[in-house]
């Protein structure tokens, strides 16, 4: 067989584990769904919780917890303990691993929820992501309860530099599976949030897109790279996407 032709089975595994463990985590917060409406949660914040816990399993004994911390992708904003609270043996580990890119949304969940911490270090963690790795992460979903997280991010660490990233990250995450149903889940507060993102977007002036971000737009989002105007007729319809006025 030509070298062309050859198949990368290594590849085709990863992608059947991802889809194995999307399948999976869709199955588990599903599951814990039902529960919650079972148990006639008091709230929307419990029933929330309660999906978002669906993935966590009691400790045993033979289970160790000095198990050293390692992070798959944030590597190159950490500085300092005292911006991030990782120790500097964390940190050694850290800059030792090579591939500090997730390749899976699992591996996304797990830095967001344990490593960026604060607002600012997640904003530039998803502008450094951009929107083609963010989109090919959550094809499938983006997951319950991770969609407000983002935007309340976005919206309140947003810059009038970034304006051309961020508009691409909203469409990338759009176009994930199940979004209609998790922008409905939103809270108020992450509408709200959503709102004000859009009021600031619709207020800044125009940053033209990157190279990449443009090969991005051609190859996945089929729109057309016609510069500013492009990115206003962008805006008007993640608008719309969005459903905010």
């Amino acid at each position: 067989m030509e070298k062309t032709d050859t198949i990368d089975f290594r590849a085709l595994e990863k992608e059947l584990q991802a889809a194995l463990a999307a399948d999976e985590k869709y199955r588990r917060e599903n599951a814990a769904k039902f529960r919650a409406v079972e148990q006639k949660v008091a709230s929307y914040e419990e029933f929330r919780d309660i999906v978002l816990a669906s993935h966590l399993k009691p400790l045993e004994r033979k289970d160790k917890m000095n198990i050293k911390k390692t992070v798959p992708w944030n590597c190159h904003v950490i500085s300092t303990t005292a911006q991030t609270g990782i120790t500097p043996e964390e940190s050694t580990d850290i800059s030792q691993k090579g591939d500090c890119q997730p390749e899976t949304s699992s591996d996304f969940y797990r830095a967001w929820r344990r490593y960026l911490r604060s607002g600012p270090e997640r904003y530039q963690a998803l502008l450094r992501l951009g929107a083609p790795s963010l989109g090919h992460l959550f094809r499938a979903d983006v997951g319950f309860g991770l969609l407000g997280e983002l935007l309340v991010t976005l919206a309140e660490n947003f810059k009038p530099a970034d304006r051309a990233a961020v508009l691409r990250i909203l469409h990338s995450l759009s176009r994930t599976g199940r979004f209609g149903l998790n922008l409905s889940l939103l809270s108020n507060a992450e509408r709200e949030s959503c709102q004000k993102l859009f009021q600031d977007l619709q207020g800044m002036g125009v940053t033209r897109p990157t190279e990449e971000e443009l090969r991005y737009e051609e190859q996945e989002l089929e729109k057309p790279n016609s510069g500013d105007d492009g990115d206003e007729k962008l805006l008007q319809e993640l608008s719309d996407l969005y459903q905010v006025g």
